[in-house]
């Protein structure tokens, strides 16, 4: 960079012609245009999206979704009506979130995903992505960094996609907002059964928790 510098100083000191000034001011107006013409697409989709209010404002506390044009985006794809779906399983597999069967005479062929879901499931993936580089949601990333070391990170962020499908199905079809409470529970251990202090140690980091010494 340091070689560079008296090039940027000639570039910095130098001087515009005519010519250069008027390419960047059509520049400059197409910008500008282009802006006008988002937020007047935007004003018109939070139109289309008044009736759902309440629904938006539900999708919003589910991580990774904290833009309403996000949620715009999920609520168009998936509609408000879980009853269409009669199952979060049969609402996965409609978004391309499910591993298909492909089996032959007792021989799996493949277990990708399906291609369905062609807008539902990269909008998923980018939430779940945003996730899981975070640290709000320990639930959340700590279940994908277990399943990235077994599967790779590909297969982890499907998987995480589906596990945020799953809730936003639960969600809009009870009418309750996220809990993060409810994923936490699901990863501890029975009550009945005993364990060691070591094993309560991982679990306790698992759950995000950093351990201190009793004496410090």
């Amino acid at each position: 960079m340091k070689k560079k510098l008296p090039e940027l100083r000639d570039a910095i000191d130098g001087f515009i012609t005519p010519e250069q000034a008027g390419k960047l001011k059509v520049i400059k107006g197409h910008f500008e245009d282009l802006e006008s013409r988002k937020a007047e697409l935007e004003e018109l989709i939070l139109a289309l999206a008044a009736p759902y209010q309440q629904e938006l404002a539900i999708l919003q506390t589910a991580p990774g979704i904290s833009s309403v044009f996000t949620a715009i985006g999920i609520i168009s794809e998936i509609g408000t009506n879980m009853e269409a779906f009669p199952s979060a399983k049969h609402l996965c597999s409609w978004a391309g979130l499910t591993p298909t069967n492909n089996e032959s005479a007792g021989k799996k062929k493949s277990v990708r995903v399906s291609k369905a879901g062609c807008y539902i499931k990269p909008l998923l993936v980018q939430c779940a992505n945003a996730v899981v580089t975070s640290k709000k949601h320990p639930e959340i990333r700590n279940r994908y960094l277990r399943l990235k070391k077994r599967r790779g990170h590909k297969k982890a962020i499907i998987a995480i996609a589906r596990m945020l499908l799953t809730a936003l199905y639960h969600m809009l079809k009870n009418g309750e907002n996220y809990n993060a409470e409810l994923y936490r529970k699901s990863n501890l251990p029975p009550v009945d059964r005993e364990i060691t202090v070591e094993q309560a140690i991982i679990i306790a980091r698992n759950q995000g928790y950093k351990i201190k010494s009793a004496t410090a």
